[in-house]
């Protein structure tokens, strides 16, 4: 038989597979830090454990991942990501002129549920959207995933949902909303969630205002930042009505 007569090969996968790979991150750990790596340095996405909530992640340094991101969970550039760095110590590569307070409450509350919202570095060579000179950072509490951010660098991290879904706590939630739009899904079990972070912004208030409410509470917060401004912070009891001058007078023995 001649070479033109032989029938090509036949596809190595169907179009009815999927397009991703999925991990038990605790009983597959190597494999699973392996396989997220080469996702990421192909510009693909993975969706990853936190001690919050599952998230979807891309390299941070790449206009194109992150869109890729961006484009997964239907959101436009006028909602750009957080980045999810391993150490606090990288706070200050990404940030510019950090305030002391930010820096206080970085270092009393990472690795954990807070998410910081900084000047970014000048020459900061990420193309995260529409931050107009910002940059949101977070350090999480998840052994796992931190050995994962030594190893790709910080990432590009939203939660794992389509935007106006829930957010997903566990994997199996993850891939019904993202399905082949993530390369790559590393199984932790449950997540702590759905709680989020609670995010402060630095850039609008020096002394930090808090614009979302989550897993840290405001007395958390305030005995490292007394001076945080939370504009949605519920008011005193109201006093019940009294008659004119009922307040002046002496209680009852």
């Amino acid at each position: 038989m001649s070479e033109l007569d032989q029938t090509p090969d036949e596809p190595t996968t169907s179009p009815d597979e999927p397009q991703w790979a999925r991990f038990d991150a605790m009983a597959q750990t190597t494999e699973a830090l392996a396989a997220a790596q080469a996702a990421i340095a192909e510009g693909r996405c993975i969706v990853l454990p936190t001690d919050t909530v599952y998230g979807i992640g891309a390299n941070a340094f790449s206009a194109e991942a992150v869109q890729g991101l961006l484009d997964a969970k239907h959101r436009g550039r006028d909602m750009p990501p957080p980045v999810l760095v391993a150490e606090t110590g990288m706070l200050e590569a990404l940030a510019d002129e950090l305030p002391s307070h930010a820096i206080r409450l970085a270092e009393a509350f990472w690795p954990g549920a807070l998410t910081l919202i900084v000047p970014a570095q000048k020459y900061l060579r990420m193309d995260l959207g529409e931050t107009r000179g910002t940059i949101a950072v977070r350090v999480p509490d998840h052994d796992f995933t931190r050995d994962l951010l030594r190893r790709t660098g910080p990432l590009a991290v939203s939660s794992a949902n389509v935007s106006g879904q829930e957010a997903s706590t566990d994997i199996d939630e993850a891939l019904r909303q993202l399905g082949d739009s993530v390369a790559v899904y590393l199984d932790a079990g449950a997540t702590a969630g759905p709680t989020p972070s609670t995010i402060i912004d630095f850039v609008s208030e020096p002394l930090g205002r808090i614009v979302r409410m989550g897993a840290l509470g405001i007395d958390q917060l305030r005995e490292v930042d007394p001076f945080l401004v939370w504009e949605d912070e519920p008011s005193a009891e109201p006093k019940p009505d009294l008659a004119p001058d009922a307040e002046d007078e002496a209680p009852a023995s």
